[in-house]
């Protein structure tokens, strides 16, 4: 079965242009012409991945997303920003509000249709990876994912040593115990605001400690940030 894919923008030509490519590429899309109507097909549809747009009627990308984050099964979803607003502060306030990746229009439909392959197999692969770890059931197609994913690592052992795993790759990466209680939290699929509130932080700050772990694991993104950690026993 195809994964869905939930495209939401006021101009019927964007979401025309998205939703024909997307359709082409093996993709099945449902479409909302504003916020109000988006986190319905939400709730209707259970989608993979959301492409939404900042500025629609009714309710605006961020309000969507924000209230998308404050449910715990959809805390991971990926979303794409695709908007023509590129100034520092509605990009600054996109990540604070959840969005894992900020394309600014015009954009190109191939890097659209790049970032949502890379956002997609991230995401089932950290998916399956928790199924994994608790013990539930995972698809030979999963199963396949977790073995190839894991093939580097598995193929060099740890040297001889009684600290755990997590405390190794801590200590490698210099994290302090502040960053870790933020990766532990994200990890969660939390908001900036969110974890701010849950550890007491303004939004701003958690920002700072977010672009730091990204910095120090190598990460382009939340997606990529959590996928380290779980590969690495950080979480």
């Amino acid at each position: 079965m195809p994964l869905t894919i939930l495209v939401a923008d006021d101009d019927l030509g964007t979401r025309l242009s998205i939703s024909d490519y997307l359709e082409a590429t093996g993709y099945f899309v449902v479409s909302a012409e504003n916020g109000r109507e988006a986190l319905k097909l939400v709730e209707d549809y259970q989608p993979h991945l959301l492409v939404t747009d900042i500025t629609m009627p009714q309710m605006d990308g961020y309000e969507l997303v924000r209230q998308i984050r404050q449910r715990p099964v959809w805390r991971l979803l990926p979303v794409v920003f695709l908007t023509a607003r590129t100034e520092t502060q509605a990009r600054v306030r996109g990540y604070q509000t959840g969005c894992d990746v900020y394309l600014s229009k015009p954009f190109e439909l191939q890097e659209l249709g790049a970032v949502i392959r890379n956002l997609l197999e991230r995401q089932q692969m950290i998916e399956s990876e928790w199924r994994f770890a608790r013990g539930e059931a995972v698809s030979e197609g999963e199963q396949s994912l977790l073995q190839s994913s894991s093939t580097q690592s598995s193929s060099q052992e740890f040297e001889p040593t009684k600290r755990p795993p997590s405390a190794i790759a801590i200590a490698t990466l210099n994290l302090t115990p502040r960053e870790q209680d933020v990766l532990k939290v994200l990890a969660d699929g939390l908001s900036n605001v969110q974890i701010g509130e849950h550890l007491h932080l303004s939004p701003r700050t958690v920002e700072k400690y977010v672009s730091s772990l990204l910095k120090k694991t190598n990460t382009s993104n939340r997606a990529e940030l959590v996928r380290f950690a779980i590969d690495h026993h950080l979480v």
